[in-house]
């Protein structure tokens, strides 16, 4: 790479507050080290205040569609599939996450004022909301590969089997998240008063060990899961439109939905990481206008992977029948709305495909 890299530590933790004065071009990356900066690259105080905007609106929204999502699933007992189940983990995961937004909204504003015990549970509700979501569009994949093409498990063997799935799926996005719990702190940028929530790695192979903790993440967290999405999806669709059943057509809408927006929201972030990562490999050229050019990515496609957290509860209940039904159930419960409008609506079943549809 150009320039020279100094350790976090070394001008953390050197005694003074201005021994990195000696360094008066550096800049910290966001592998965390000090490279020799670029010409001044600012985001302005205009689209800063945008990003909190979207960031807030994203809460609102995600902490509204996703109890409502929380509530009916759980409202419906005894018509709840294995795919409900999952779906149900992932609105769980997207609220968890809604909770951090106000925060990660004011460090955007201003700087990182909550300290470093925020910063890591923050950080590791924004990691483990990611890694537990493809994971869950994974298994439901799976899930749907099995139902569809193979037809061989009972209703009852899933719903006994799903809960300990969801077990292992957050206990595996909770590890994929502890480089996060391990390296995250809040320290003072170098000529600057403000205030970063960032990962802090001592030792020589600084570079080398933040890319390993990216990269291992990526591969197992995101590609392994995507490919798995893909060809079970592949093989399941291709398997539904040789049959004449309009049903299980339908019964895929929702999900082959969630999973695309997931896609759309979550690959160009990964993409744009991976591309610092071979920045920071030197399998690109470090210069300071490509360098620029992927931080406005990283920004950019991050801003697009938090607004995922607020969509799929629009697609239960733009698409959904299943969820429309539920929910009406609930409201003609409450005394709400009349029976008359639950007949009407009760017409089929999207929101995820039961045992009975698949």
């Amino acid at each position: 790479m150009e320039g020279y890299e100094v350790n976090v530590e070394d001008w953390m933790f050197s005694g003074t507050s201005d021994n990195y004065s000696d360094f008066p071009n550096v800049t910290l990356d966001y592998l965390g080290t000090l490279t020799e900066a670029c010409e001044e690259h600012h985001i302005s105080s205009t689209m800063k205040y945008i990003v909190a905007f979207i960031y807030t609106l994203v809460c609102i929204l995600s902490l509204l569609g996703n109890s409502l999502v929380i509530l009916v699933v759980s409202y419906s007992k005894g018509n709840r599939s294995a795919t409900d189940v999952y779906l149900l983990n992932l609105a769980i995961a997207d609220l968890l996450f809604a909770v951090t937004l106000p925060i990660w909204a004011v460090s955007r504003v201003h700087e990182w004022i909550f300290g470093t015990f925020m910063c890591k549970i923050a950080s590791v509700l924004k990691e483990a909301n990611f890694y537990s979501g493809v994971l869950l569009l994974a298994f439901i994949s799976l899930d749907r590969y099995l139902a569809i093409v193979y037809a061989t498990r009972a209703a009852t063997q899933k719903r006994r089997s799903v809960k300990f799935v969801c077990i292992a799926i957050w206990i595996l996005a909770f590890l994929f998240s502890l480089p996060v719990i391990r390296f995250r702190e809040v320290f003072e940028l170098p000529n600057s008063s403000s205030r970063v929530c960032y990962d802090n790695i001592s030792g020589n192979q600084t570079t080398k060990w933040r890319v390993v903790l990216r990269i291992l993440p990526q591969v197992f967290g995101f590609l392994l899961p995507l490919i798995i999405m893909m060809i079970c999806y592949g093989i399941t669709v291709h398997r539904l439109y040789q049959t004449k059943n309009k049903q299980k057509k339908k019964a895929m809408k929702v999900i082959l939905a969630v999973v695309l927006v997931f896609v759309i929201c979550w690959l160009p972030y990964n993409i744009a990481l991976l591309c610092d990562t071979l920045l920071r490999l030197d399998y690109i050229t470090d210069r300071c206008s490509v360098r620029n050019k992927i931080n406005d990515a990283l920004l950019a496609t991050e801003i697009l992977g938090v607004a995922h957290s607020c969509i799929n509860p629009i697609i239960y209940a733009f698409i959904g029948q299943k969820f429309r039904n539920n929910f009406l159930k609930i409201m003609v419960s409450r005394g709400m709305i009349s029976k008359e409008i639950l007949i009407r609506y009760r017409k089929g079943s999207t929101f995820s495909s039961s045992s009975g549809n698949s």
